[in-house]
């Protein structure tokens, strides 16, 4: 079996994805690209039950080299992405609040230097249906030097030169918009982080992981 390590990271993945509660059923999916080659976890298969002998692997037109099931509906969203950029890995979910939050927004304002971590604003592409190369050119668009995208009525994406990176992120991406929906939800005025101030936190969070950020110097 080729790729088994970047295979079985992406089992790994889906499994961190279900446990900390950012996709429901069989929803959300990732990739890890391996020079011409992408490993993608497949269609509507219990996470619960993957193995790495599950995740297919296919090139970068999109044609199969070793996968016993059909890929994630997503795979041409994924190959626009890494046709596109040098991302090495893409994770994709269905979390509660960054979901929410892209029906009401057309970006994720910096209510939080935590958006540092992902460059500034997230923005939020315009819907089209799933599995869509629409969709696909949309997400490319907002992903526009930024790490992380909202998916309007659809879910969220991230990105990162390692799986652990694009992984690590998501949970900061739902932290993030759990904290601006429920600041929109009280009326008041929401304190927004000037250009100098998220300036400083991208500086600040340079060369952090996720993990680290938690210590606040």
């Amino acid at each position: 079996m080729i790729l088994e390590q970047e295979r079985q990271a992406v089992v790994d993945a889906c499994h961190t994805m279900q446990d900390q509660g950012l996709t429901v059923g069989t929803a959300g999916n990732v990739s890890i690209r391996v020079d011409d080659l992408v490993v993608i976890s497949p269609s509507a298969v219990p996470y619960d039950e993957l193995t790495a002998a599950d995740i297919g692997v296919h090139r970068l037109d999109g044609s199969p080299v070793e996968a016993r099931y059909k890929p994630s509906s997503e795979l041409p969203l994924h190959l626009s992405v890494y046709h596109s950029s040098d991302v090495v890995a893409i994770t994709h979910n269905h979390a509660p609040a960054s979901t929410a939050l892209g029906l009401v927004v057309d970006e994720v304002p910096c209510s939080h230097y935590y958006s540092a971590m992902f460059e500034g604003t997230v923005r939020v592409a315009a819907y089209a249906e799933f599995g869509t190369d629409g969709l696909a050119l949309n997400v490319m668009d907002a992903l526009r030097d930024r790490h992380a995208a909202l998916m309007a009525n659809h879910g969220a994406i991230t990105t990162g030169p390692s799986i652990d990176k694009a992984l690590s992120l998501l949970p900061y991406l739902e932290y993030i918009c759990e904290v601006h929906l429920r600041a929109m939800s009280t009326g008041r005025t929401i304190k927004i982080l000037d250009d100098q101030q998220m300036a400083d936190a991208v500086q600040g969070v340079a060369g952090y992981s996720p993990k680290s950020v938690d210590s606040e110097n």
